[in-house]
């Protein structure tokens, strides 16, 4: 996301004004300007460009900047955007696109330049934990703000959801709230929304989703706050939305390799063996991606792991759960050598 105002004109300027503001654009800034009126509805875009082509044309730099504007421009619908179609976009090399409501009201500006995707999704981070295996480290800092690097856990993961065009992002907090809370804000230094959701007692890792009434888009990704990874959420989308399952949790292939024959018996009877196998399993990764509508689910302010609701999405049909395999770096920072193991991770991964 981009601070999109300094791009941002009015109907009733000239076109003398927008060249001035075209000007006072950073340097690495795309000279685009987007004309809005009095009720902040998107009318127009001037470039540097159309100014220049309407000055030989004859008009005057005195004149309206609606004279000079383009109306047929692109843009894309709020919440009713699709994956293909930023990519579509990014190919024709398209990248800074506003973003409107059903009445054309301006909502956003995104240069698509600076994101790797643009997924209409709302995120939720769980960070409301104790961290009791982290102690001492975390009794004076919530887990999610211990540094990896440079920066808290947490912030690793706001970021990589900001580079896939995610801007908002609910937080759940509880233990030591108010650093977290003083440290991101409402999110408008990295222009984004961040919102706080308060555990009054422990809700499990998906309970305090009840506690959210309205969001942007329909689907929901909701992870653990203390993981460190470069997943693809893009990929995992896109995995997500073509199996048209009720869920999709990402999982951690495990394998375990047996030094020996494992046989297989009936009645002491041999019938085969397979000498040394490596046998795979699939752990919870703690990412999941699924319909807003499944808070319906939970019970408001009670306890629930996403474990129990994914028990109840199997119980209903085994088809309403997909596991998306990440292969790509993953760790969950939940004891001290974890911790180590991250801050010498953190050197050589890219995030």
């Amino acid at each position: 996301m981009i601070h999109y105002k300094q791009h941002i004109i009015f109907d009733n300027q000239d076109a003398r004004s927008a060249l001035k503001s075209l000007e006072t654009l950073p340097e690495n800034a795309s000279r685009t300007l987007f004309v809005i009126n009095t009720d902040n509805k998107l009318v127009g875009v001037i470039t540097d460009g159309d100014i220049r082509r309407g000055l030989l044309d004859g008009k005057e730099i005195s004149d309206p900047a609606t004279l000079f504007m383009n109306t047929r421009f692109k843009f894309l619908k709020e919440s009713k955007y699709s994956v293909d179609e930023i990519k579509k976009l990014k190919q024709s090399d398209i990248y800074l696109m506003p973003i409107v409501d059903d009445t054309f009201e301006l909502i956003d500006v995104v240069d698509l330049k600076n994101v790797r995707s643009l997924l209409p999704l709302t995120a939720l981070i769980m960070a409301g934990g104790r961290g009791e295996r982290l102690r001492p480290l975390t009794d004076v800092e919530p887990k999610p703000m211990l540094k990896v690097g440079s920066k808290p856990i947490i912030e690793h993961n706001i970021d990589r959801l900001i580079k896939f065009g995610v801007s908002e992002i609910f937080i759940s907090v509880n233990y030591l709230k108010e650093k977290l809370i003083e440290y991101f804000g409402d999110g408008s230094k990295k222009g984004i929304s961040i919102k706080y959701v308060t555990e009054g007692k422990p809700l499990g890792t998906i309970g305090s989703l009840s506690l959210i009434d309205r969001v942007t888009h329909e689907d929901m990704l909701v992870m653990n706050s203390d993981l460190l990874t470069n997943i693809d959420f893009e990929a995992f989308f896109l995995f997500y939305k073509e199996h048209k399952a009720k869920l999709a949790v990402a999982s951690i292939p495990y394998t375990v390799n047996v030094p020996y024959a494992v046989l297989k018996t009936n009645d002491h009877h041999i019938e085969s063996f397979v000498e040394k196998p490596s046998y795979t399993y699939y752990s919870n990764g703690g990412i999941y991606l699924f319909n807003f509508e499944l808070r319906k689910l939970i019970k408001s302010n009670t306890f629930c792991n996403a474990t129990d609701l994914m028990n109840k999405l199997i119980a209903d049909d085994p088809k309403n759960v997909v596991h998306y395999p990440l292969l790509c770096y993953w760790l969950d920072i939940g004891k001290y050598s974890d911790y180590i193991k991250a801050q010498e991770d953190i050197n050589y991964i890219s995030l």
